[in-house]
């Protein structure tokens, strides 16, 4: 299967760089070249990913994360000029899946673009082979939510809790590793793939995220809980 990836820059130069390289690395490019032209190819063509420039005419990169991510959940890699962590976090809160500083190696996009393909291919195998089974999984209780791992989803009442795709996947590994302590780093590794070169920041931002949906009171955690001076770990009963 062709994977398609819509790629938005303002640089003229930069975009038909990036799309040529992609199609050379066997995916599908569609470029864009401002924000009101990207929801547009968006809605159109429904790629796979969306490559998304932060600064950009007609509509910022931020106001296009915003609305495709009200939209959709296809993962979203974010490309900035700006190396400072506000803009890396505004990103990520607004529910980016990554983000790649300029400049940057065309080896370092591809293969951060590929690690978001194998996971979201993971998370789909448990899902397919349940669906196919007589008896699907129930949802995991933890107290103000239920966990639907094989849905992809966070549940209360019986009803949809909206999530970030990153933060689901991060609280899908704590559940399959319960009373594990992880590093940052390695909780970076087996959730985003790759080493973020110390950017752990990344990690406090998403188990954030899960306390308030999944704590009763997140201020005082008591399943996501930080062990200080190592990381994190997820307790139950």
């Amino acid at each position: 299967m062709v994977r398609t990836i819509l790629v938005v820059d303002d640089e003229a130069t930069l975009r038909e760089t990036l799309a040529e390289a992609l199609e050379l690395e066997g995916f599908r490019a569609i470029p864009a070249a401002d924000g009101r032209e990207a929801l547009a190819k968006f809605r159109a063509e429904r790629p796979d990913l969306v490559l998304l420039d932060l600064m950009l005419p007609e509509l910022s990169g931020v106001e296009v994360c915003r609305i495709l991510r009200a939209e959709s959940s296809v993962p979203i890699v974010m490309l900035t000029a700006r190396d400072s962590e506000v803009d890396k976090v505004v990103g990520l809160e607004l529910g980016a899946d990554d983000y790649v500083t300029k400049p940057f190696s065309l080896r370092e996009l591809t293969a951060r673009i590929r690690g978001i393909f194998r996971r979201q291919d993971r998370l789909a195998a448990p899902a397919a082979e349940a669906k196919g089974a007589v008896a699907v999984p129930p949802p995991v209780d933890l107290g103000r939510v239920q966990v639907d791992l094989a849905g992809h989803r966070l549940l209360r009442d019986g009803k949809p809790v909206p999530v970030k795709p990153k933060a689901f996947e991060l609280l899908a590994f704590l559940l399959r590793n319960p009373g594990q302590v992880f590093t940052r780093d390695q909780l970076l590794e087996h959730v985003w793939g790759y080493d973020y070169a110390g950017e752990t920041r990344t990690v406090d931002v998403h188990v954030h995220w899960l306390r308030v949906e999944v704590e009763a009171d997140p201020a005082n955690p008591v399943l996501l809980q930080t062990v200080r001076g190592v990381g994190y770990v997820l307790r139950r009963d």
